[in-house]
């Protein structure tokens, strides 16, 4: 996983309010279990018209937001159920970071062990977020997780709360698994030392 420690990108604006997975990352692209390949199924129903050609209407297929690297979006971003596809296509589209007021508990989990952080502002600041980036296009964020703070290329700043054992596994890059292996030399040892006739992984 690559360490999350500061970006800055073109902002996208989404004001949504429960935004759910099905929506993110449809059912029928849920067959494969690799982390990439998602890309052109973010958003699908949205973003694609029956016959497959771009819907205009929908807001990431405006000019103003093409290569957006952070979303900015209404509460409960990520409701519904459970499926790490959701931060796979996400991430597969290049976003590196959503702000939101509010999100689904399991979904921002799963951008933590994903190297993607989620960013819990106020309704307020969310909506301020909106408006100045609605105002202007081509609008650049910068969130730093060192410093906790979003601040929009006219100035304007917003700081955020995050646990800290989240932080450290971002700014560290390390998911469960990377974090289990930090002490690979202490789980050797151990299994160094068991006797023969207890049960083995091998």
């Amino acid at each position: 996983m690559e360490p999350f420690i500061r970006h800055t990108g073109l902002l996208a604006v989404m004001d949504r309010v429960d935004v759910d997975t099905d929506q993110i990352i449809p059912k029928q692209f849920l067959k494969r279990i690799e982390r990439t390949g998602y890309e052109d199924a973010l958003f699908f129903d949205w973003r694609y018209r029956p016959d497959g050609s771009d819907n205009p209407d929908f807001e990431l297929n405006w000019p103003r937001y093409r290569g957006a690297s952070v979303l900015v979006a209404g509460r409960n971003f990520g409701c519904g159920s459970s499926r790490e596809h959701a931060p796979w296509a996400l991430h597969d589209y290049g976003f590196k970071a959503i702000i939101a007021p509010s999100f689904g508990d399991i979904f921002r989990n799963n951008c933590y062990q994903n190297g993607m952080l989620p960013v819990q502002l106020s309704d307020e600041q969310v909506r301020e977020i909106m408006e100045r980036t609605k105002a202007k296009e081509g609008t650049q964020v910068t969130v730093d997780l060192a410093r906790q703070t979003v601040e929009l290329d006219d100035g304007y700043q917003a700081s955020f709360e995050i646990d800290p054992f989240r932080k450290h596994s971002l700014m560290e890059g390390l998911d469960d698994i990377g974090l289990t292996l930090q002490h690979e030399a202490a789980i050797a040892a151990f299994e160094a030392r068991r006797p023969a006739w207890l049960p083995s992984k091998r």
